[in-house]
């Protein structure tokens, strides 16, 4: 239920404090904690045995969690895979050259998404019935599922690295035998993978060119 008058108001007081209080503590990440999450990071396909326990998953998807989407919308999914009988199921879906990658790793994640996502918006978006600008419509609910999905994916990458996780995204197969595997009952459709753990640095390579500046942006 969409909060009213004196709550709302009070609500969004609260709201508008948090921010100003956090700004006052923190303004910006320092240069090491821009590192960890993007500047040096690294994507990882080595791993340790290291365990990732499901205490700390359930803190990397309440950060996710907090990331903006339209409307709120929130569609992503996400199954945890770590048991063998799991990944054998997920390694039908894997070319060839992944399957080591996502057998090793700890956890893998299967980032998804639910087309149906906007039957939720009472909850997630109470002030307005937004429902009617999805309902009917299959094409534009699976733009805005994909989309916001993939949105949450990043954020859930950058979380695992905040966290002290490495992560190896990967997209090297099949999302039909995905979904036929884990999703045949829910109707969701997996967007894609991500191996979650502590990594094995020694697999690592030399870091990739990135674009200068210069090369793809510009102003108007």
């Amino acid at each position: 239920m969409a909060l009213q008058g004196a709550e709302l108001d009070k609500a969004r007081n609260h709201a508008q404090q948090v921010v100003r209080d956090l700004r006052a503590r923190k303004t910006t990440l320092d240069d090491d904690s821009i590192d960890l999450i993007l500047g040096e990071a690294r994507s990882h396909y080595a791993w340790s045995d290291r365990h990732v326990s499901e205490e700390l998953l359930r803190r990397l998807y309440d950060i996710t969690a907090s990331g903006p989407t339209s409307m709120n919308t929130c569609p992503a999914r996400y199954i945890f895979v770590s048991s063998v009988e799991g990944k054998e199921r997920l390694a039908k879906s894997l070319k060839a050259k992944n399957i080591d990658k996502m057998m090793d790793a700890p956890v893998t994640a299967i980032i998804a998404y639910d087309p149906m996502f906007w039957t939720e918006l009472p909850f997630l978006f109470p002030h307005e019935d937004r429902r009617p600008h999805f309902e009917g419509k299959p094409e534009h609910a699976e733009d805005t599922a994909f989309r916001n999905s993939t949105l949450q994916g990043g954020y859930f990458m950058i979380a695992a690295r905040a966290l002290g996780l490495d992560v190896g995204a990967m997209s090297g197969f099949s999302n039909a035998i995905v979904d036929e595997e884990f999703f045949t009952e829910n109707g969701w459709k997996s967007n894609f993978l991500c191996n979650l753990g502590y990594a094995d640095e020694s697999a690592l390579f030399q870091k990739l060119p990135r674009f200068p500046f210069e090369r793809v942006c510009s102003f108007l």
